[in-house]
């Protein structure tokens, strides 16, 4: 994209400024995380666009889970205000089934120190108040929520009936400081798949994200096979 007025041509890494979080010592290290989190939401948007070109009907029929919650983060942050549009404007015009999961971090290890004494199949909603008293420390400003210049997205804890723990961001087109269960999107249906989409393969695991986890790991395909010949060279050679 050119700007009309000067010619000067803008990138797509301009608009996630990127190149503020490069060090002159660390070097480019710093953006691969938030490189990272903003390439998996922009194949997500892709996704949404395609299905609402193919057949938009189909927004009804898919869950959307993201590996981590429902935020950009850092440099990127400016890219939440766009998504809290599109949120509003499927919810507006269609539908959207999409939550965020977490599997590590301050939520995560309060949700694991009150599992006992939550009741299976409970939704703990967490406000401002609740946020900073018992999970993260500081003092609520009532006038800007939890995440209000990163998140498109409230947080819940929710307990399963088998005795599962998850935190998960649910996306909301504004983001609220004491959220209610009314202010949630399909709640009881998303909620229901993620219980279903149970897995064992480490806490908090989800089918679709474990399996996605587990083919780019370095101990999968094809890494596994390298390192399996690496190994057997190394002692055949002792």
């Amino acid at each position: 994209m050119r700007f009309p007025c000067c010619g000067t041509e803008l990138f797509l890494t301009d608009v996630f400024r990127l190149h503020e979080a490069i060090d002159e010592e660390l070097g480019a290290g710093g953006i691969l995380g938030y490189l990272i989190n903003t390439v998996e939401q922009m194949v997500l948007i892709h996704l949404i666009k395609v299905i609402l070109k193919i057949k938009s009907e189909l927004l009804n029929e898919m869950l959307f889970i993201k590996d981590g919650p429902l935020a950009f983060f850092g440099q990127t942050a400016n890219m939440y205000k766009p998504m809290c549009n599109l949120v509003a404007y499927l919810f507006k015009n269609h539908n959207l089934y999409l939550a965020g999961l977490e599997k590590s971090g301050a939520f995560v290890e309060h949700a694991d120190e009150i599992s006992e004494k939550l009741k299976d199949g409970t939704v703990l909603i967490l406000n401002n108040n609740y946020i900073y008293k018992y999970i993260l420390p500081g003092k609520p400003d009532l006038s800007r929520p939890y995440g209000a210049t990163t998140y498109y997205s409230n947080k819940i804890i929710f307990k399963t009936n088998s005795g599962g723990m998850y935190v998960v961001s649910l996306p909301n087109s504004n983001v609220l400081a004491d959220p209610k269960q009314s202010d949630f999107h399909n709640l009881d249906v998303i909620l229901s798949n993620i219980e279903k989409l149970k897995c064992d393969m480490y806490d908090s695991a989800l089918i679709p994200v474990a399996l996605a986890n587990k083919l780019v790991s370095l101990a999968d395909h094809p890494s596994s096979g390298i390192l399996q010949k690496f190994a057997k060279g190394a002692i055949y050679n002792s």
